[in-house]
């Protein structure tokens, strides 16, 4: 369900008293911004019905035959006999000596209703050749699964929870496991990193999955209205309910911020129209008034995917995480 026709919907606008019959600058003022946020609202509630046409419709990233291959592949959960699994891919020198590694799980983008894992391969390859363990993991999907969003996030969270219960085996660092994702992959990275469990796993805890940092390409990270402000109209909250299949606020990463929340770096472009750059500003803000180490990278001109393999920023946006990650000692032996 899209949010169309947004200028024929009703807008309350509620202005200060005033006994002047011009209003006055400060009314003027406060109609400007209330506008303003109604537009930032909307804009992302459009956004957040309608399919990411960057992850669905180019194709030739997951189709390219350079892509990196992948060494193995495990399930880390089944449902309803369907498995899903993490595309692993390994350091290719002294991977049965070192112990310890860091570790980061992506998650593709695709408006929870379609994607690949092959969309971070390259990531988890150039990740992998510095040391660190990388994976992309499957999850569940509507057009695959006639799922809701609550069920991707449930996926992710048992995702990264399973890695940290098997790090032993996967030799790995439990406390140095990063959580990345594009668009939809991206919100997915921030429920874990925010969000109370919402599986069916039982007396799974927030130790058990919540990450050690955060890196996120495009992500959507405001699902429902901010303060006191209402999305634009009641027919457009049931909408986005039914497809997340419970409350926005419930999967809206920015209700959910705290001071616990991981080190994160935010790639994202300036002209994105399908997640507008002002609501990741606005996530970025509060982090940092929570005093959270918040890394907003803002993009002129471009907008959604720029970061992907076959786009011009994709070597930037690649180093910058590494540094990000370096800076954290992601690629330090233990």
């Amino acid at each position: 369900m899209r949010c169309n026709n947004l200028t024929k919907l009703p807008v309350r606008l509620d202005l200060p008293n005033t006994s002047h019959s011009i209003l006055s600058a400060k009314a003027i003022g406060f109609l400007m911004f209330k506008t303003f946020c109604f537009v930032l609202i909307a804009a992302a509630c459009i956004s957040l019905h309608g399919q990411d046409k960057n992850q669905t419709q180019d194709k030739s990233r997951f189709d390219t035959a350079d892509l990196p291959k992948v060494d193995r592949k495990i399930t880390y959960k089944e449902v309803g006999g369907k498995a899903f699994q993490l595309h692993v891919f390994e350091p290719e020198t002294s991977a049965s000596t070192v112990s310890n590694r860091g570790c980061i799980v992506f998650f593709f983008g695709g408006g929870w209703s379609n994607g690949d894992p092959k969309q971070f391969y390259s990531q988890s390859r150039a990740l992998a050749d510095l040391g660190m363990v990388a994976m992309s993991a499957e999850y569940r999907v509507t057009s695959r699964d006639q799922s809701k969003v609550i069920d991707s996030i449930a996926d992710a969270q048992d995702a990264v929870a399973y890695v940290r219960s098997h790090a032993a085996e996967l030799k790995i660092d439990p406390e140095r496991i990063a959580v990345g994702g594009g668009s939809a992959g991206g919100h997915l990275a921030a429920a874990v990193a925010t969000l109370n469990y919402r599986g069916t796993q039982p007396a799974r805890s927030k130790a058990d999955y919540r990450p050690n940092a955060l890196v996120l390409f495009n992500p959507a990270l405001v699902l429902a209205p901010v303060d006191s402000l209402e999305l634009p109209a009641r027919k457009q909250i049931a909408g986005l309910e039914a497809r997340i299949g419970d409350k926005p606020e419930s999967a809206s990463p920015y209700h959910h911020l705290s001071k616990d929340l991981a080190p994160t770096i935010i790639f994202h472009g300036r002209a994105d129209t399908t997640v507008p750059f002002a609501t990741v500003e606005l996530f970025s803000s509060k982090a940092k008034g929570l005093g959270v180490d918040c890394r907003l990278m803002g993009y002129e001109g471009e907008g959604h995917g720029f970061f992907n393999r076959d786009r011009p920023k994709y070597l930037e946006t690649r180093d910058a995480m590494i540094q990000f990650l370096r800076d954290l000692q992601f690629f330090e032996s233990k």
